[in-house]
């Protein structure tokens, strides 16, 4: 993920790479392991695109949109709900029964909380952000994705500042991990 464009263009083209995963992965056998493969790939977009949300995109919200933290709270705990979801995925084998329960929990959630930012929150973000401020936010998101952890951390902080400060040192401990393993170099 690093699509370039305003925040807006960059989010949504992470979540059209998203529902192309969703799809991938829909598309194997029940006890593929290319499905595993995939499910890595998801989860390090989304913890990726999770954390860059919560680090320069809610703040956004809570600063400049009308009921802004309401919006953000709601947002963060949908990231948190998906977070614990993929904790528990990482467990699991392609062909278990849980694995593919918790893929179709994953896919809701996923699905109606970009639902709802596609069609509520950037609108509302649109209205009140320059489109210089839109720029400039969207790469923001795209440098924090970079650093950003690639492996679920339910535990670990979802608002700034600590969420800032500890994200980049616990992306570097999982992107090593990463490099040893082979996971997310499957595509």
């Amino acid at each position: 993920m690093g699509h370039g464009g305003n925040v807006i263009q960059e989010l949504t083209a992470d979540h059209s790479e998203v529902r192309s995963l969703f799809a991938q992965i829909e598309a194997h056998t029940t006890a593929d392991q290319q499905r595993r493969d995939l499910v890595d790939q998801l989860t390090i977009e989304l913890v990726r695109h999770s954390i860059a949300e919560e680090q320069h995109l809610y703040p956004t919200v809570r600063r400049y949109v009308d009921g802004g933290d309401d919006l953000a709270d709601k947002e963060i705990a949908d990231h948190a709900e998906v977070e614990r979801l993929l904790k528990e995925l990482e467990d699991c084998k392609p062909g278990e029964a849980r694995f593919d329960a918790l893929i179709a929990q994953v896919k809701s959630s996923v699905t109606a909380h970009i639902s709802d930012e596609e069609n509520q929150l950037f609108p509302l973000l649109e209205e009140v952000c320059s489109a210089e401020a839109l720029q400039e936010l969207g790469q923001r998101v795209r440098s924090a994705k970079e650093s950003a952890p690639t492996r679920p951390h339910p535990s670990a902080p979802d608002t700034p500042p600590t969420n800032k400060i500890l994200a980049p040192g616990v992306g570097m401990v999982d992107r090593v991990r990463d490099m040893l393993t082979g996971r997310g170099t499957a595509r």
